[in-house]
């Protein structure tokens, strides 16, 4: 039961972070996004999945590498467009 609660919560809280990262792509517009909170919460995600890794609870590795990689993806055009 444990797994399948962390699992949908994984999936949940993954793909919030997808049509942020859609907008972005698309608009290249990043005037509103800050960068202290992207780069804090990009942090706090891979100290997440270092945590995952640790336990080798695969809900919180998987969701926290592809968190990762769309936090880091925002943070990038962020640091780049301004």
């Amino acid at each position: 039961m444990e797994q399948l609660i962390g699992s949908i919560a994984a999936f949940l809280t993954t793909t919030a972070f997808l049509p942020q990262t859609i907008k972005v792509i698309r608009t290249r517009d990043t005037r509103s996004i800050s960068l202290a909170m992207y780069a804090t919460f990009s942090a706090g995600v891979f100290l997440w999945l270092i945590y995952g890794l640790m336990l080798m609870s695969w809900p919180i590795i998987v969701a926290n590498c592809v968190t990762l990689v769309l936090s880091l993806t925002i943070l990038a055009m962020k640091i780049r467009l301004g």
